[in-house]
């Protein structure tokens, strides 16, 4: 998986639909979530489309396997993910993941719809990141 900042200096470089291309792009490169672990307890709420984020951990370094039904979403989540990806746990927790994120703006880059379900997806992360610090 790229870097967050290896994406940010492509998606800066970028306008319009090409930046809907790349996080396309983004969402394809995500490492295959098996069926098996979409189910509801992995269903990231408040989504407009559905979007599963299932957290694995190696000792204290967070790993996540995410999908959604939406190409554009699934990019969007890939983003997220990119954030906070084998980093430690206890990193991850006091990460701010929303401003990481911000020079993406993508507040302003995408409708409302697709971007409504961000806070949220940080949220399940960030408490994923919490309760593996924690143990």
């Amino acid at each position: 998986m790229r870097t967050l900042e290896d994406i940010h200096e492509e998606y800066d470089f970028l306008d319009g639909d090409e930046r809907y291309r790349l996080l396309i792009e983004l969402g394809r490169e995500l490492e295959a979530m098996p069926a098996a672990l979409k189910t509801d307890a992995t269903l990231v709420r408040g989504c407009s489309a559905q979007v599963w984020v299932y957290p694995t951990a190696d000792g204290k370094t967070l790993h996540f396997l995410a999908d959604s039904n939406a190409a554009i979403t699934k990019g969007i989540v890939a983003l997220v993910i990119a954030a906070v990806q084998d980093k430690p746990a206890s990193e991850v927790a006091k990460m701010d993941v929303a401003g990481a994120l911000a020079p993406f703006d993508l507040k302003n880059q995408l409708s409302s719809n697709r971007t409504q379900g961000v806070p949220n997806m940080i949220s399940l992360v960030k408490e994923h990141a919490g309760r593996i610090a924690a143990a």
